[in-house]
């Protein structure tokens, strides 16, 4: 398959699946009240959040010149340059452009969601008895997590080989 067919597939692939669970979520989890769907008892809860900010909800006060800035223009250049990175740097292994895809498309879908509705709809919660808790979060964020998760493996393998091959 073409590299830059394969890059633009797993992007789309990113937002589609990000922007259909939330047009699900949207369409059928009542804000106010706000509803909880308990999917795995009080463990693993779904609901709807509408986040103004960033990351559990930084940002959402700001200025709405420095709002435009920082949470839509600034991700937008950076993402787009993340693009332009993957396409032309050949020498990425498999899963580190994965990884940067994953990223790309989880950042563009939150970013559509802040420059279509103002706000971004987040609304999985996990909460694993004090041993493990999340804020409320939404499919991109676990695409871009996942992105960053795969790009920390790929290097520390990428190391290993290196390491290896030197000695």
């Amino acid at each position: 398959m073409n590299r830059n067919l394969f890059i633009a597939l797993i992007i789309i692939f990113n937002v589609a699946i990000d922007q259909i669970s939330k047009v699900l979520v949207r369409a059928n989890i009542s804000e106010n009240p706000r509803e909880e769907i308990e999917l795995i008892g009080q463990k693993f809860i779904m609901t709807n959040v509408y986040n103004e900010g960033a990351f559990l909800g930084m940002g959402s006060d700001m200025h709405p010149t420095l709002h435009f800035i920082f949470l839509k223009l600034l991700p937008l250049l950076v993402l787009g340059y993340v693009i332009y990175y993957i396409t032309k740097t050949k020498n990425l292994d498999r899963t580190s452009l994965i990884a940067f895809c994953c990223i790309v498309g989880g950042g563009l879908a939150n970013v559509f969601d802040r420059f279509a509705f103002g706000k971004v709809t987040d609304f999985l919660f996990i909460d694993l008895g004090g041993v493990f808790k999340t804020g409320i979060f939404n499919i991109a964020d676990v695409a871009v997590t996942t992105g960053m998760f795969m790009l920390i493996f790929s290097n520390f393998i990428m190391k290993k080989k290196k390491d290896t091959a030197n000695a």
